[in-house]
């Protein structure tokens, strides 16, 4: 079953990102969807209802929300996967499952009956979400993804970079998709998500005492700076 984890963000410069990954890539590996030292692509899918809710009850701090995505890794149709995000306020709580190419295809073309035929309670939220509150994509997020685990704690600690949002589809797999960064200085984002306890060396190792964290979404972000972008 899966339960609620810890997730601290907080805005690094360029120097403490240097220094942090060399010394957490002595302790921990990277994960295995990395494919050299500096990380891996993330590239996602955001839905949202026809009002924005999940982005306004982001904005306006409501304790508990949730987001779905489909997710792929370096521009790849070999993994793709619907993905609901929970929070409960630093706790979240991420639920996956597998989609093929063609059924992500129906989706775009607003063709959900096949998640009724599909085994998995979240298929079933996605096609009710869909259905009652009228979700539809809303903007596509890319970051390159640095990421170290351990087994203790089941401990996740990635540095996302270059976040941006594709200004001209909604299509993950369009070859003309044209990306525009989002944040200028600082430019990495740290994240640490664990589980029971975050161990003191790791604590010490990112100094995290010395960092302010902050409540970051890169949804927010990128579906703000598309808003300003087409001007609605």
């Amino acid at each position: 079953m899966k339960k609620f984890r810890h997730e601290l963000k907080f805005y690094i410069t360029e120097r403490d990102y240097e220094l942090m990954r060399e010394k957490i890539g002595l302790l921990l590996p990277q994960d295995q969807y990395s494919v050299d030292e500096r990380g891996y692509l993330i590239r996602s899918l955001y839905f949202d209802n026809v009002h924005d809710h999940d982005l306004i009850q982001k904005n306006n701090g409501v304790f508990r929300r949730k987001k779905f995505r489909i997710r792929t890794y370096n521009y790849s149709d070999s993994v793709i996967r619907l993905e609901k995000k929970s929070r409960q306020g630093e706790y979240i709580l991420k639920s996956s499952v597998p989609i093929t190419r063609s059924e992500y295809t129906r989706l775009l073309e607003w063709d959900y009956a096949f998640l009724q035929e599909k085994e998995g309670p979240l298929y079933q939220e996605f096609y009710y979400y869909l259905n009652s509150y009228y979700m539809k994509p809303r903007v596509i997020v890319d970051y390159v993804r640095e990421a170290y685990v351990g087994p203790m704690s089941n401990i996740r600690i990635t540095f996302d970079k270059e976040l941006s949002f594709v200004t001209n589809t909604i299509d993950l797999f369009d070859q003309s998709g044209v990306s525009e960064e989002v944040l200028d200085y600082p430019k990495t984002i740290l994240e640490v998500k664990y589980d029971e306890f975050l161990p003191d060396y790791i604590r010490q190792v990112l100094q995290l005492d010395s960092h302010n964290r902050s409540a970051i979404s890169k949804y927010v972000h990128c579906r703000m700076a598309s808003i300003r972008y087409h001007g609605i």
